[in-house]
């Protein structure tokens, strides 16, 4: 329990000095801090309506942040869920002009899972950049978002457009019976559901499983997955590609729960928020459940502050970006020992020195006997550990 409070210090704090530099942000802007944190509460978590307003917007940010965590435990750091997003709602959209879909559950597992497909593979391209042929994956899978939502305009704008669709292009509107509704009768969207099950079943595999060791392995300590073998290779394809998957499923599902077809509204930013969201959770799947019901709060929030206070909808984006940069900021401190750095601040208190008698010329001075040098710690300590872990897990 302590380690879990320690862990979870650094991101509050984060987000609270977030909120701080963003109330003198409002200031400026000639608005009341106190006002705009007060609506800011309201807009997300005030009544039913804003929680409904916020479920709906954490679900996709669910599934993105998966997109960045799962990577991050194999040692990389994936930043292009968006493109991932837009492609798997793409693909949900453009299954239908292909293959005729039974209007029932059936039909919408079919569309979760073009989704998800699609994802994967866009996702697993930067890790086998990666792989083979040396491409940083951060740059490789920020600049593949970019293509992907190229690539989707030209489809929806193109060959896929809705002739129906005159001043906004889209793709032609899913069958009524395809559609995902919402839970209960709510406007909460069974997408909720759907990031909830991916954060956990994702959680539990990392922990619970031999192969999710083996990912945290390649990721944590690279010489120890040679030395035993892994294949480090298939792991972080795996682990791209899982990742993928979840942000093709939330552009599937913000396609088949919210918007009914592929148009320019579906690239609204879940991608990007989702690593802000993966960041702060430490990439811990499971502690992304609740980073992403907060930051879906922060975005319900926005169109309340426009028609309250007269701050532009997109104000909730400085907001982010406060405490995405406060969060990076953060990590530095992590490594910091505090109670040493304490105890050498503090002041010293100065006691008498002892007088001392000067030895007897008829005695020789003691002579303190050298200690003898500790040997080194050997280089492979670490590594042996890890193997003989792996392979007692693995057994």
């Amino acid at each position: 329990m302590r380690s879990v409070l320690k862990e979870a210090a650094l991101p509050v704090f984060a987000i609270a000095a977030a909120l701080l530099l963003f109330g003198v942000f409002v200031w400026f802007a000639g608005a009341s801090p106190i006002e705009v944190w007060l609506i800011l509460f309201k807009g997300a978590f005030g009544d039913w309506f804003s929680w409904q307003n916020t479920l709906q917007r954490a679900a996709p940010l669910m599934l993105t942040a998966l997109c960045v965590a799962i990577p991050a435990r194999a040692g990389l750091v994936v930043i292009g869920g968006e493109g991932a997003l837009v492609l798997g709602g793409l693909a949900c959209a453009a299954l239908p002009y292909v293959l005729p879909l039974p209007a029932n559950a059936l039909g919408s597992l079919a569309l979760c899972i073009a989704g998800a497909l699609a994802g994967a593979l866009w996702i697993m391209l930067a890790g086998w950049l990666r792989q083979y042929r040396g491409i940083n994956e951060t740059i490789s899978s920020l600049l593949l978002a970019y293509v992907a939502i190229g690539l989707f305009k030209h489809l929806v704008e193109g060959v896929l457009r809705d002739p129906a669709s005159l001043n906004k292009p889209a793709t032609r509107s899913l069958a009524e019976g395809l559609a995902i509704g919402g839970i209960g009768g709510s406007d909460v969207h069974w997408g909720l559901a759907i990031g909830v099950a991916a954060c956990l079943v994702s959680g539990l595999w990392l922990r619970a499983t031999p192969s999710g060791f083996a990912v945290r392995v390649v990721g944590g300590n690279p010489r120890a997955a040679q030395l035993v073998g892994l294949p480090a290779s298939r792991l972080i394809l795996a682990a791209c590609g899982l990742g993928g998957a979840c942000a093709g499923v939330a552009g599937a599902v913000e396609v088949a729960a919210v918007h009914t077809n592929a148009n320019a509204s579906l690239i609204a930013g879940y991608g990007y928020a989702g690593i802000l969201v993966s960041f702060i959770a430490r990439h811990n799947p499971v502690a992304v459940i609740p980073v992403a019901i907060l930051f879906g709060g922060f975005g319900a929030a926005g169109s309340l502050l426009q028609r309250r206070v007269g701050l532009p909808d997109a104000s909730v984006l400085v907001l982010q970006g406060m405490a995405f940069v406060l969060i990076l900021a953060s990590e530095g401190l992590r490594m910091v020992d505090w109670k040493a750095l304490l105890n050498s601040r503090a002041p010293r208190v100065h006691e008498p020195a002892l007088r001392k008698e000067p030895p007897m010329h008829d005695e020789p001075a003691a002579v303190r006997p050298l200690e003898p040098a500790r040997p080194p710690i050997p280089h492979g300590v670490r590594v042996a550990h890890d193997v003989a872990r792996l392979q007692e897990v693995t057994r």
